[in-house]
């Protein structure tokens, strides 16, 4: 159940392969027992569990998949604490086995959490609106205007702004987008964002670990990750990001020094996340005219600073992009099922 929720739910090959591997070398201890005998001790007719299967009181009832897959994991866990328990009976070594494969089923089911939590959240997410700004009143208008006029998720990045300060803010940002159902991203800073209880973090090339981010989170974060160049991508592959930054694609006057790097590396991006449960975020220089020659790429989501917040209307920029992008996943669809 365990493997099958990382495989179809979350299309992710790192917990599937974790859960895989820890499948097999369960199937290979056990099978260090003798394989005659247990099956010959088997009566299914006399067993005192066969019955009617009854309500039993607070039992876990199956609404949804996070259902099963909480069933699964307990499941695991209680079966293999059971069995180390008995093979000490029988054979020391095994049950020695047994119990460091519980604290594997543990670990992989901490880690299945904190990366379905903020997957899920993030599923949805289209229209993604930065807002760089160290002025307090500014970034507050544009969050309550991005936030209103559809942005699925709006990043805070503030670059020179005292600590109190910039908490104070951070948490009125994340009260505005919360009371609209706009997911919250705070950029580089994850104290902040742990504290105004941000529903992510952002983090550039040179920021701390996501391992470090996971040490201060006191829920799921939604964890994005950087990349211009499919070797900085591969390497944020290798840690538990829900989404990479992509670009940026085109040249942008938010950081006129970066070196464009085009559409062909958004959908090289695209190859390369396929079955790792990474969504893709194309950032740079984007706006109405090529938006959709990104999405066309395989940009998940598309991420816009300057082409909203600097627009003189900011919400007619957002909904304008925001239906550009619709018209783009609705002729998908209509193709998809042609």
């Amino acid at each position: 159940m365990v493997e099958e929720y990382c495989r179809f739910v979350l299309n992710s090959q790192r917990l599937t392969q974790r859960a895989k591997s820890l499948r097999h070398e369960l199937c290979r201890a056990v099978g260090s027992l003798d394989a005659g005998r247990l099956m010959a001790s088997r009566d299914t007719a006399g067993d005192v569990g066969l019955g009617p299967p009854g309500r039993v009181a607070n039992q876990l009832v199956r609404e949804t998949l996070d259902d099963c897959l909480t069933a699964g994991c307990k499941r695991l866990t209680e079966a293999l604490r059971a069995l180390a328990e008995t093979a000490r009976i029988l054979n020391p070594d095994l049950a020695e086995v047994l119990e460091m494969l519980r604290f594997d089923a543990y670990a992989l089911e901490k880690d299945i959490v904190l990366s379905a939590g903020p997957t899920e959240k993030f599923r949805g997410v289209r229209l993604y609106v930065i807002i760089t700004s160290d002025l307090p009143a500014q970034i507050i208008a544009l969050a309550n205007i991005c936030a209103v006029a559809g942005a699925d998720c709006i990043q805070l990045r503030v670059k020179q702004m005292a600590d109190g300060e910039l908490f104070a803010v951070a948490g009125a940002f994340v009260r505005i987008c919360k009371d609209a159902g706009t997911l919250s991203i705070i950029n580089d800073r994850a104290d902040i964002a742990v504290a105004a209880g941000a529903d992510g973090i952002h983090l550039g090339q040179s920021d701390m670990a996501v391992a470090a981010v996971r040490r201060l989170q006191s829920a799921p974060l939604i964890i994005g990750r950087s990349t211009h160049s499919l070797v900085q991508l591969r390497t944020a592959c290798d840690e538990p990001i829900t989404y990479a930054s992509l670009g940026p694609v085109f040249a942008t006057a938010t950081k006129p020094a970066a070196e464009p790097v085009g559409i062909e590396y958004v959908r090289q991006a695209a190859q390369e996340l396929r079955g790792r449960g990474i969504a893709s975020v194309a950032i740079g220089g984007i706006g109405p005219g090529n938006v959709q020659a990104v999405l066309s790429a395989g940009a998940d989501a598309v991420a816009v600073c300057s082409a909203v917040t600097a627009a003189g209307d900011p919400a007619a920029a957002c909904r304008e992009l925001k239906s550009k992008i619709s018209a783009f996943r609705e002729c998908q669809t209509r193709q998809a099922a042609d």
